[in-house]
């Protein structure tokens, strides 16, 4: 059993607590751990095939556990969605073009654009709305003009 409070299964709580490679870590643990039973090896040839085997499969995790699986995967998604911006700024300061951003991506160039100024105007969005973490207008100035025109 976990000794992490109940609240502490929001992944608003987790977010502000963990890194992204703790959340990361802390949710492979508790997949793992999860997982355990699922993984056993089966020696049974004629069992591989039994699909129904997976109604008797139980958790191993308490239901704060699974809880607490349940919130990292949100946090860990967030904070993924957080690093693929920083990514892209960073490709685009490094002189890299919306093509080889896309393909990095795997997708076009014109939409990788659209999902970077997409959050842009969410970040401006939230930085009106009071959100301190969000980008303020001289670092959405210079994103903008880093993302330039969309690509054909």
């Amino acid at each position: 059993m976990t000794t992490l409070p109940e609240v502490a299964t929001t992944p608003e709580v987790l977010e502000s607590e963990f890194s992204l490679l703790t959340a990361v870590t802390r949710l492979d643990f508790l997949s793992r751990r999860d997982n355990v039973v699922v993984d056993e090896p089966n020696d049974s040839a004629d069992d591989d095939d039994d699909w129904m085997r997976i109604k008797d499969v139980t958790t191993t995790l308490d239901v704060e556990e699974a809880l607490e699986l349940l919130a990292l995967g949100e946090v860990v998604a967030r904070k993924a969605h957080e690093h693929r911006q920083l990514g892209i700024r960073a490709a685009l300061r490094g002189g890299a073009d919306w093509a080889q951003v896309g393909r990095a991506m795997s997708i076009s160039a014109r939409a990788a654009w659209e999902r970077h100024v997409s959050w842009l105007n969410e970040q401006a969005a939230a930085r009106r709305a009071g959100d301190p973490t969000a980008l303020d207008e001289a670092e959405l100035a210079q994103a903008r003009e880093l993302a330039g025109r969309r690509p054909a």
